[in-house]
């Protein structure tokens, strides 16, 4: 798998020459290197220009997953890079294997016995991480990260205590003591050194987890995510790239949840190594049942915080985005659900629901269902609460999705017309602002409320026309008044889309017709906004929205499908 690294590589470069000090893993390292690249001599210098040529006789230098072909004269001579390249990224291509570093300058600890510091006192250190050649952009920009961050950190226990002359010392020391079987140096140095058991344990974590969780010198705490690893296991080896998170992070919305894919109180390992109170805070009072909105408002956070902790979450793959749980949501089987009687979440269902089959329990999804149509009002809350329960359970594990109502404006036989999406759709004329002035904006008025973060989606206030009394329509009460108002509230529709939408009886209810019209202004029947965020973006209840939806369904239609601002959560997406 490209994600993983072929090798971790620890190079050193002072007064006294590059050298590299130690990689992991070591135990493939070759003895049928080519005879030219060998130095029988300890103290003689190799010539960079051979050792390049030598590598050309080998097309491949990966073996079994790891690093091959490179002795570690040619390893230190290409990594002990000069000053003027320190501080900045470092990556070369040599075949099929990709470097990257990023070589870290540090002044070393002045001793006691050493009063002035001079060049001699001025070390460069360079992790190197030999990746697959294939490894995408992204996986690159994250090792190189890692690489950085570990700089930063030896740089700070080099100022602290003069780490990094220790280790070195007891690594050079290893080397210089003769051992003649490969990877024997490279093993008293993993027994002697705490930084070398560093490596070996990034390594490991790496390759196994995607997450690292290590401590430099036992003092500075680092921790990493590898978003390409860690997302693999709970969406059954999809690759998820760093940009994928940040574009669904970016359609985050306040009437989003979070659905946490490890149980709140199993979180504890990662929340104290986070050590953020605002983010217990918020683990304290989660619930899927909770928009973000309310969650902001019960953990008494500002919403923008809200969604930095989500992102976090998100992130280290501690948490999934959904809506939240409710009797309208409509769910349905996943296409790649693996439910097969041998799969292993049949048992693990059983496991969690004692009495319950997976395979019963999930059928009655087999065509889409909302939790309304599921809960019986009769049934005892404990009955309902465990449904909640299962359904949760299935969204973690991704065997369910979640559909959304979607609507298309479709005004005549051959569809939208040819200049709807070309013409710009002209304001209000003065008269029509009139009327529509006395409701405040509704997308300002959901802006408020967003940034003061004091209500949630279900006790806003909800738009009504309340104020749009007969006074208001005093001037429309003759017939020809009432189709001038109603051709001037449809005056940016062509002569055909007002034609197919008068011949509807509900263009003689004034509001109606407005709230009809003022959506499609906002372009919200172009199948681009499912019915809740609607909703939410113009404070309209669901009964409202859906009676307009029945009102004009001559030139409205609907269809189901998931929302594409999370549907990279889903193993169903491509």
């Amino acid at each position: 798998m490209e994600v993983n690294p072929l090798s971790i590589i620890l190079v050193k470069s002072d007064s006294k020459g590059d050298r590299l000090l130690f990689r992991y893993p070591f135990q493939t390292q070759e003895n049928n290197e080519p005879s030219s690249t060998k130095r029988k001599n300890p103290y003689t210098l190799p010539i960079v220009e051979d050792l390049l040529q030598s590598l050309s006789q080998s097309s491949s230098n990966m073996n079994k997953g790891n690093l091959a072909g490179f002795t570690d004269e040619v390893l230190s001579s290409l990594f002990a890079v000069k000053a003027e390249l320190s501080n900045r990224k470092f990556e070369l291509k040599v075949n099929d294997v990709r470097f990257v570093g990023h070589p870290t300058l540090l002044p070393l600890r002045k001793k006691k016995e050493q009063p002035q510091q001079d060049d001699s006192g001025i070390m460069l250190i360079n992790i190197v991480f030999a990746l697959q050649a294939l490894a995408s952009h992204s996986v690159v920009k994250c090792y190189h990260d890692l690489s950085k961050r570990m700089g930063i950190a030896l740089k700070h226990e080099e100022k602290r205590c003069g780490y990094i002359s220790d280790q070195t010392q007891t690594m050079t020391s290893a080397h210089d003591d003769g051992y003649t079987s490969p990877g024997s140096a490279f093993q008293i140095i993993l027994e002697k050194c705490t930084l070398a058991m560093n490596i070996k344990k990034m390594y490991d974590d790496l390759c196994s987890t995607g997450l690292v969780s290590i401590r430099i010198n036992k003092w500075i705490p680092l921790s990493f995510c590898l978003p390409q690893k860690v997302h693999q296991w709970h969406l059954r080896g999809k690759i998820v790239e760093p940009e994928d998170i940040d574009k669904c992070l970016k359609a985050l919305r306040p009437y989003h949840s979070l659905l946490l894919l490890y149980p709140a109180q199993h979180m504890n390992d990662f929340t104290s190594l986070d050590g953020s109170p605002s983010l217990i805070r918020l683990l304290s009072n989660y619930s899927p049942l909770k928009n973000l909105q309310t969650l902001a408002a019960d953990a008494e956070l500002t919403l923008a915080h809200v969604f930095e902790l989500t992102a976090h979450l998100v992130y280290w793959a501690k948490a999934t985005i959904i809506f939240p749980i409710c009797s309208t949501n409509k769910y349905v089987i996943s296409p790649t659900a693996p439910i097969h009687l041998n799969s292993p979440l049949v048992e693990k269902f059983n496991e969690t629901f004692s009495g319950l089959n997976l395979a019963r329990v999930i059928s009655d999804f087999s065509l889409p269902t909302s939790l309304g149509q599921r809960c019986n009002p009769l049934c005892h809350p404990s009955q309902q609460s465990q449904l909640v329960q299962t359904i949760i359970w299935m969204l973690q594990h991704h065997l369910l999705l979640q559909l959304h109502t979607y609507i298309q404006y479709l005004p005549t036989e051959n569809g939208l017309h040819k200049d709807y999406k070309k013409k710009q759709l002209k304001s209000p004329s003065p008269r029509n602002s009139v009327i529509l002035s006395n409701q405040p904006s509704a997308s300002e008025h959901s802006r408020a409320e967003s940034e003061s973060g004091a209500s949630t989606i279900s006790e806003t206030p909800e738009f009504t026309l309340k104020n749009f009394n007969s006074e208001h329509l005093s001037f429309i009460s003759t017939d020809d008044d009432k189709q001038d108002y109603q051709e001037e509230l449809l005056l940016d529709f062509s002569d055909e889309e007002r034609s197919s939408v008068f011949k509807i009886p509900a263009t003689n209810n004034p509001e109606d017709l407005q709230l009809f019209a003022k959506l499609c202004r906002k372009e919200y029947f172009q199948g681009n906004h499912h019915i809740e965020e609607i909703m939410y973006l113009e404070n309209l209840r669901r009964s409202q929205l859906l009676q307009l939806l029945d009102k004009f369904r001559d030139v409205l239609i609907t269809y189901e499908t998931e929302d594409p601002a999370i549907a990279m959560f889903s193993c169903s997406s491509t």
